[in-house]
């Protein structure tokens, strides 16, 4: 840790990465005599930069700075303790995984919210539980793999099982969903670290570090395995950039480490079988009980139904609306009135007469372009007439239709309510529904096409996701669909997950589609000017729209190194979004 002479003086030295946003450079400063037994790698300080005091994180004690000796600023403060030697390692592969560019990102999510100066005492259970999950024990014991659970099974004793090993750690999609299983863990005699809320906790040791997507990079001390809950849930990936996912750092941390990782999912998804599995595979009960942990699903086949006379409140659907004993959820992803309408007269498609695109009608009745906002009165261009089928209905319109066919209330739910659901016996909504509503006989996806034949390379599993989140609020899951024989369908009705990974699986490898290839998206107003740097040998782009370009290679390195490598206009606001969830 020696870093010079200063007037014969031994000058020691720390590089710090000053949390700044936008801001990748590391600095040297030395290191104040009465600081160096609280300095290490990963210590959070406060430090001068430009006239001004800053956080920051120490990245690294080298043995020469990079500017002489006399020219280097005291560390002003150590803050306390931060992200350890090994995450911050990690976070520089992240970098690269997710074309950050930067570690800071990943700096910040693993540092605790309120500065720890002082860590407690490890404390863990005297004993260890029992295995309580013997194809989790096999897991374990082979090196770590995937667990397919079905929907309503209980992952409790898979955690318990992970235990017996020692420190584990445990990522859930959702904070309630790791709050509640924390609180079982603990009834179990076990000690928990809820995190980002116990970060000292889990860094001082702990039997179980649990918390949602953000655990990933959470401090465990004398990590000896791991588990990732529904490697499968949309949720475990950031939205925002970098669109890292807690699946993989985990997988990548674990490596690392030496210890096993768990992904346990209903239907895991063809990255995690893949890439993912190790030595232990793909692991899940007998057939027969696993069919029964399963939602039941009824299909509603609506090929015969004529296309100008076809509502999607169906006979099967109106039989449980009208039963006063039957709590029921129905889901379709279209909000406001319409999306789609066509004149009863002449049967033209209602177009937007500035930019041709498809018009809804807004809850005002009039007509409204989702492209470029025109809007006009409900008037068909083509004959006059003001009588329109709405093949496409929303939220809004249903409501009113589900309750004129059951005759009792019904609530509408989409993402844009803040408050609570009002209590009902019938609901109406977008998928937001499956996460506000607490229980249900049945689920009815009134139009499951749209989710199926959506254009976007992970759309199968996506639609079956949404069946599982269906299956763990109600006994009973219909889908009505023009596609009854489709993979998606077959597979939730046999309860085979098998059929979407066997279908997804020829599709993208012809294609060449991740895990068989990396794939990012690039937008923003400069991102031509970035994707002209790019070595066309190496990548290849595609054009989506204006200022949106997809980007292929054929791993996560190349494709991450390349981007990387491109210059960004000082200031340009670019969205890279490496393995995007909706494309």
């Amino acid at each position: 840790m020696t870093d010079g002479l200063l007037f014969g003086h031994t000058v020691r030295c720390a590089r710090v990465l000053p949390d700044v946003t936008g801001l990748a450079k590391p600095f040297d400063y030395s290191i104040p005599d009465d600081l160096v037994d609280q300095v290490e790698v990963g210590t959070m300080v406060r430090v001068e930069l430009h006239g001004r005091r800053i956080g920051g994180w120490v990245i690294e004690l080298p043995d020469e700075p990079a500017v002489p000796a006399d020219e280097l600023k005291p560390i002003a403060k150590v803050r306390g303790h931060g992200p350890a030697p090994e995450l911050i390692e990690l976070a520089h592969w992240a970098s690269v995984r997710w074309a950050a560019r930067r570690i800071r990102p990943f700096l910040v999510t693993a540092s605790p919210r309120n500065a720890v100066r002082t860590l407690p005492p490890p404390h863990r259970r005297a004993t260890a539980p029992a295995p309580s999950s013997p194809a989790t024990t096999k897991l374990l014991e082979s090196g770590g793999g995937v667990l397919r659970l079905p929907p309503r099974s209980d992952v409790l004793p898979s955690v318990l099982s992970a235990i017996g090993l020692g420190p584990t750690l445990v990522v859930v999609p959702t904070n309630h969903d790791a709050a509640l299983l924390a609180s079982r863990l603990r009834r179990t005699g076990a000690t928990v670290a809820y995190v980002p809320d116990d970060w000292a906790a889990a860094a001082g040791g702990v039997d179980v570090v649990i918390g949602s997507r953000s655990a990933a990079w959470m401090p465990c001390a004398g990590l000896a395995a791991a588990i990732v809950v529904d490697e499968h849930d949309e949720a475990l990936q950031d939205e925002r950039s970098p669109t890292w996912h807690a699946r993989d750092v985990v997988a990548e941390r674990c490596r690392r480490a030496g210890v096993p990782a768990v992904f346990v999912s209903p239907a895991p998804t063809l990255v995690a079988v893949e890439e993912l599995a190790g030595p232990g595979g793909v692991v899940h009960p007998p057939r027969d009980r696993e069919r029964l942990h399963w939602p039941r699903v009824e299909v509603v086949d609506r090929t015969d139904e004529d296309p100008w006379k076809r509502s999607l409140i169906t006979s099967a659907l109106i039989e449980r609306l009208r039963d006063p004993l039957q709590h029921v959820v129905c889901v379709s992803n279209i909000t406001g009135r319409a999306r789609v309408l066509a004149c009863r007269t002449c049967r033209e498609l209602i177009r937007c007469e500035t930019c041709d695109a498809a018009v809804g009608l807004t809850d005002d009745n009039r007509l409204s372009c989702r492209r470029c906002g025109t809007e006009r009165p409900a008037v068909c261009q083509a004959c006059g007439a003001s009588k329109f089928a709405n093949l496409r209905p929303g939220v809004t319109r249903l409501r009113e239709e589900l309750e004129a066919a059951a005759n009792r209330p019904v609530v509408a739910v989409t993402g844009a309510d803040d408050e609570p659901p009002k209590r009902a016996d019938i609901y109406v909504g977008t998928e937001a529904v499956l996460h506000r509503i607490d229980r249900a006989d049945v689920v009815a996806f009134l139009e499951f096409d749209s989710e199926m034949l959506a254009p976007r390379f992970r759309a199968s599993e996506q639609a079956l996701a949404l069946i599982i989140r269906a299956g763990r609020l109600a006994p009973e899951v219909m889908i009505q669909t023009f596609n009854p024989d489709h993979e998606v369908v077959q597979a939730a009705f046999r309860a085979d997950p098998d059929l979407v990974l066997d279908a997804e699986r020829s599709r993208r490898e012809m294609l060449h589609l991740p895990p068989y290839g990396a794939l990012a998206s690039i937008s923003g107003g400069f991102s031509d000017e970035v994707i002209e740097q790019l070595d066309r040998d190496v990548v290849q782009v595609g054009h989506i729209d204006d200022d949106h370009h997809l980007v292929r290679a054929e791993s996560w390195t190349v494709l991450g190194e390349a981007l990387n490598a491109a210059e960004r206009p000082p200031g340009a606001r670019i969205r890279v979004e490496v393995d995007p969830a909706r494309i």
